[in-house]
């Protein structure tokens, strides 16, 4: 009895695996009920965030994942007008967004995730190291305060698809800093002090 068990068990993992490769290399998205949707990421950590948008709208869900490993939760979106959403999991260097599409309660996810970089902010001594993955190569907007003041900006341009730049503040200028640093509709910050 436990043999035949074993064998249906493993009949049926190949036969998943197999659905899954097939399903794999479908191209064209399909639209599922919009009542039980299931959004699901890959190596999360504790203290990640998911958010869930209307796209150039209002947020509709926010949490924090309390467990890390995989998540994986239900949503109803059948009450959700037609438009375009966005399920967006922010992690610690990395924003995974993933896009769909609600029309007449049937919803359609988009083919591909979109992996955005944080920028890296760091400061040692008066020194301010930035390093952003800037695939799109959109460009960077880097502003340095002391105290309420501008002291440096600059953008650069979408030409480099690594951005490295160090910046040195004065030595004299002891007090309170903020570096926000922003790209693709986003802004980053640190505050430090000298």
């Amino acid at each position: 009895m436990k043999t035949t068990i074993k064998n249906y068990l493993v009949v049926a993992l190949m036969f998943g695996t197999l659905l899954g490769y097939a399903n794999a290399n479908n191209t064209t998205p399909t639209a599922i009920d919009g009542k039980r949707v299931k959004v699901e990421f890959n190596a999360v950590k504790k203290g990640n965030t998911l958010t869930i948008t209307q796209k150039n709208g209002p947020v509709l869900y926010s949490s924090e994942i309390e467990n890390s490993g995989t998540f994986s939760k239900i949503f109803d979106f059948s009450a959700l007008e037609s438009g375009s959403y966005v399920a967006e999991l922010n992690k610690d260097y990395e924003i995974i967004i993933k896009s769909f599409e609600v029309k007449n309660g049937l919803v359609i996810f988009s083919e591909n995730d979109i992996t955005e970089f944080k920028p890296v902010i760091r400061t040692e001594n008066e020194l301010v190291l930035i390093s952003k993955i800037s695939f799109n190569q959109k460009p960077v907007q880097v502003t340095v305060f002391y105290k309420d003041d501008v002291i440096y900006s600059e953008t650069i341009k979408g030409t480099e698809k690594i951005l490295n730049r160090v910046y040195k503040v004065s030595k004299e200028l002891k007090g309170n800093y903020k570096v926000i640093v922003n790209t693709n509709n986003r802004s980053y910050s640190q505050d430090f002090n000298l």
